[in-house]
């Protein structure tokens, strides 16, 4: 087995794991009527930690969070999942539960956004231009380029599009090591597994191992807008104050030193 699918294979099941419904990790609070269970996009782990942990302190309830792909959080969902909040990284994942009735539309939103980078390890000399038809496969030689599973996670959907749009997606398809959320792709990038991934700005962010090498122009790809509803039948007292506290000026100041814009 390959260096790279030893560590891809060790991620998924990472991911995988730490995916499980919230409910399974922790059995008294997802009981406890105070309590929220938030399902969210990987990419928001940090600025959700941190805004859950506010919520505590001003005594309006507990959070408990759950992180993996969106499509694999409305996965959950639609299977019973007992999540009271959920968050995408995308409109399709948030549409889908809408159209099987599984969130309440009165109280979608849109929460942040995002941009889309190229990544490489920190100690990577590479300098690249993004501009269509760039030799991005060139660059990668026998390497691999790390993002989200483009058939269903976000990222890896822009990514595929802005790809795409640049017209070397042809030539880098057979090149993509398919991780099971940004975050798995992050890691496969900072651990030097691959020479380069596309992840998210706010995850290339928090980390020290890897570099920006380019940012793709944002007229490549869809805009990466971060939607949040209650789940339907989940609308409790300390749900919708939840929700309502994502929208307040401190949760929005998180959002922002963490890179995400804000409305």
């Amino acid at each position: 087995m390959t260096k790279y699918r030893s560590a891809l294979m060790k991620l998924c099941l990472v991911a995988v794991i730490t995916a499980l419904p919230a409910f399974l990790e922790h059995p008294a609070l997802a009981a406890d009527p105070d309590s929220v269970t938030v399902f969210a996009a990987a990419s928001t782990t940090n600025a959700l930690t941190e805004i859950g942990s506010l919520f505590g302190q001003k005594g309006m309830g507990k959070i408990v969070t759950s992180f993996a792909s969106s499509s694999t959080l409305a996965k959950q969902i639609e299977k019973g999942a007992p999540a009271d909040v959920f968050i995408s990284a995308d409109q399709e994942w948030m549409n889908y539960l809408a159209d099987r009735k599984l969130v309440d539309k009165a109280t979608r939103f849109n929460l942040a956004g995002n941009r889309l980078v190229l990544i490489a390890p920190a100690d990577s000399t590479a300098k690249i231009k993004i501009t269509p038809g760039f030799e991005l496969a060139k660059l990668l030689g026998e390497g691999r380029l790390a993002t989200g599973d483009p058939d269903h996670v976000p990222v890896g959907k822009y990514a595929k599009a802005a790809l795409q749009k640049l017209g070397v997606w042809t030539d880098v398809e057979g090149k993509l090591a398919r991780a099971a959320d940004v975050r798995a792709a992050l890691a496969l990038v900072e651990r030097g597994e691959v020479p380069f991934g596309i992840v998210y700005s706010t995850d290339a962010a928090i980390s020290k191992k890897v570099k920006v090498v380019a940012e793709f122009p944002q007229d490549t790809y869809p805009p990466v807008v971060y939607p949040a509803a209650v789940v339907s039948g989940r609308d409790s007292a300390t749900s919708k104050r939840f929700v309502e506290f994502l929208k307040s000026p401190d949760s929005k100041k998180v959002f922002e030193r963490y890179g995400f814009a804000v409305p």
